[in-house]
């Protein structure tokens, strides 16, 4: 790939990404135009909730479910935000061994008074389970990721909102190992696979991470570049997020508890390597991730200024005859980006009051934070052992970024973990 030429007026590429995301608002956590209402969903198994968002009182007010025909994984909004697509399975964590054998894709038709979902159209087969699925910036796909084995599925999406058939891709697709997820780039002409890679275990070698480029066109994906310092060894991204006006994009490794930037270039691919590297831990800055810790999701703050990342633990050891966490970060990483360089400095670590903090959501006026934890655990304290509930955590967000948390909605997740969430304006 050859570097976007220099003498390009910046206020011009600015404007072309700024563009690009005013037309697609797919990016949950970035603004999506605040005419309407704020609504927050979040999934417990295979029910999807829609809650209301009282931006000035940091409450939400549940209103209603819908389930799926299996456990929710990841859902996104068609750009009109008149649809709404859910990805679910019966196939366990990438850990769990668990590959399952029913996959679903969802459309739902969004009310534009509540938020309230109705199914739309067909349901489709989904060949294994998806981890993610997002739809193109022009709304006409939906990509969903697939990690066992490693794969993009890419669905048309009809003029009405439904879902359509399948398009076939090309023999030889570059897909790594472990997808975890797929976005397409705000010029809509590259897309970008993440996939993580696994950590050493049992007596198997570590499996690289990258960053997988294709182009896109009319659905199909092409082979494009594969982005992954070094061998791909020591490096497991998870999620990553485009800044709203500047040609940055910032990638969660998950594997190793970082944050890093890359440069966004004229054709849609990535610089061959990382513009920086930051750790998202609030320990010693040189330090390594403890076993079982790993940093998630990924969202920059509506104006570009800030990024957050929660680190997320849950490993387990025996007390009192009893799985106890083990220690480790959950907490929400926040940063301030340099608005010309990009460079992320880590300016806080907040408790996330919960257990992995797996996705959240940021509203559109910049100014709350609603944080998922996906289970409950046991917890010790000198002798004595209770339990922290999986939950909503709500956290006000200050001029500087920071976050100041306000209180926490408890859910019960007996039934299934709390595996996705994500704020959504109406229009």
């Amino acid at each position: 790939m050859k570097c976007w030429n220099a003498r390009i007026d910046r206020r011009t590429f600015a404007a072309m990404v700024a563009g690009s995301f005013a037309a697609s608002g797919t990016s949950w956590g970035q603004a999506q135009g605040a005419q309407g209402k704020t609504v927050f969903y979040a999934s417990v198994g295979p029910e999807l909730t829609v809650y209301d968002v009282d931006v000035e009182a940091a409450t939400l007010t549940r209103r209603g479910s819908v389930t799926l025909p299996a456990n929710i994984h990841y859902a996104w909004p068609h750009p009109s935000k008149r649809y709404f697509y859910v990805a679910s399975s019966n196939g366990g964590t990438g850990t769990s061994g668990i590959v399952g054998e029913r996959h679903y894709a969802n459309a739902f038709r969004v009310d534009p008074e509540s938020g309230a979902l109705t199914p739309h159209g067909e349901v489709r087969m989904l060949p294994s389970r998806p981890i993610h699925i997002s739809v193109d910036n022009a709304g006409e796909y939906a990509l969903s990721a697939h990690n066992n084995p490693s794969n993009v599925v890419v669905h048309r999406i009809n003029r009405d909102g439904t879902l359509g058939g399948m398009v076939s891709q090309p023999a030889g697709l570059n897909t790594g190992i472990f997808a975890h997820q797929i976005r397409t780039t705000p010029s809509n002409r590259t897309a970008i696979l993440v996939t993580r890679g696994n950590n050493a275990s049992g007596g198997k070698p570590e499996d690289p991470g990258a960053l997988k480029v294709f182009g896109f066109k009319d659905g199909v994906l092409t082979n494009m570049a594969s982005i992954a310092p070094g061998t791909g060894l020591g490096f497991g991204p998870r999620h990553l997020d485009f800044h709203p006006t500047r040609p940055f994009v910032f990638v969660s490794v998950e594997r190793q508890n970082q944050i890093q930037v890359y440069r966004l270039e004229r054709d849609g691919g990535l610089s061959r390597g990382p513009l920086f590297v930051k750790t998202t831990l609030a320990g010693a800055r040189d330090q390594q991730p403890a076993a079982g810790e790993g940093a998630g999701t990924i969202h920059l703050h509506p104006n570009g200024r800030f990024a957050y990342i929660p680190n997320r633990a849950a490993s387990t050891v025996q007390f009192q005859g009893k799985d106890v966490f083990a220690g480790g970060e959950n907490n929400i990483a926040v940063f301030k980006l340099n608005e010309e360089t990009g460079e992320p400095i880590l300016i806080q670590n907040i408790d996330g009051r919960g257990i992995k903090l797996r996705t959240f959501g940021i509203d559109p006026t910049g100014r709350l934070l609603v944080a998922a934890s996906i289970m409950s655990l046991l917890m010790r304290e000198g002798d004595r052992v209770s339990t922290l509930a999986a939950g909503l955590s709500i956290y006000r967000i200050g001029g500087d970024g920071k976050l100041t948390f306000v209180r926490k909605y408890d859910v019960d997740t007996v039934k299934g973990t709390q595996f996705w969430s994500g704020m959504l304006t109406l229009p």
